[in-house]
């Protein structure tokens, strides 16, 4: 298979990535954070390319990426206590760990959970508006490799195992999101990404004034 690459200012940019998703294929597009490989989430199939693409560890997980935050309640369940998380940082490269609901389909992970972030990339956030709101995302790189700043990167490690690369240039973080464990309390940084423990908590009101006791 011969991975097609267009780039990002092309005018049917949008068009191309829908049929690839439409009938099954994978896409890959920058994010604020890295280029992310992405599948319809209801496609079986595409989401099991993903997962022989990346490996299936214990605990591993494909992220949902929303277009807007209102999405949120299609997919999982935002306790009220980490609410302030998500309006503090989406758009924005930090992924909430949530319960998840009944939309969400087996093959994006076990378990009650589901990853959900809102990227702050305007590109991907009109792809992902365009696919209906939501799309299944990873990393766009092999396992123990780096995350792929670029479409050259992108090719240089996944090769013709995907279908097509739009190419946006060079992300602005290069560094794959913070993931926050919001299913217990106090919520747990399970991956440091761009946002610190330390912003998180300070955000939760979790980090205690000098001096007090």
């Amino acid at each position: 298979m011969r991975t097609r690459v267009v780039r990002a200012e092309e005018p049917d940019v949008i068009e191309q990535a829908l049929a690839v998703w439409q009938a099954g294929g994978l896409v890959v597009f920058p994010t604020d954070t890295v280029y992310g490989l992405s599948a319809l989430p209801a496609s079986t199939e595409a989401l099991r390319r993903m997962w022989r693409i990346k490996g299936r560890d214990n605990g591993a997980f494909i992220a949902l990426l929303l277009a807007d935050p209102e999405e949120l309640p299609r997919f999982a369940t935002l306790p009220e206590a980490v609410r302030p998380l998500a309006q503090h940082f989406w758009p924005g490269p930090v992924t909430l760990m949530l319960p998840r609901t009944e939309a969400v389909p087996p093959e994006i992970g076990e378990g009650p959970r589901v990853g959900i972030r809102v990227p702050a990339l305007p590109l991907a956030r009109t792809l992902i508006r365009a696919a209906g709101g939501a799309l299944a995302v990873t990393s766009a790189n092999l396992p123990g490799h780096p995350a792929a700043r670029n479409a050259q990167e992108v090719l240089a490690q996944l090769g013709s195992q995907i279908d097509l690369v739009i190419d946006g240039g060079w992300v602005s973080i290069g560094a794959a999101s913070t993931v926050v464990d919001c299913t217990r309390w106090p919520p747990v940084v399970v991956r440091e990404g761009p946002i610190s423990e330390a912003d998180i908590r300070g955000v939760l009101g979790l980090i205690r004034r000098e001096g007090s006791r």
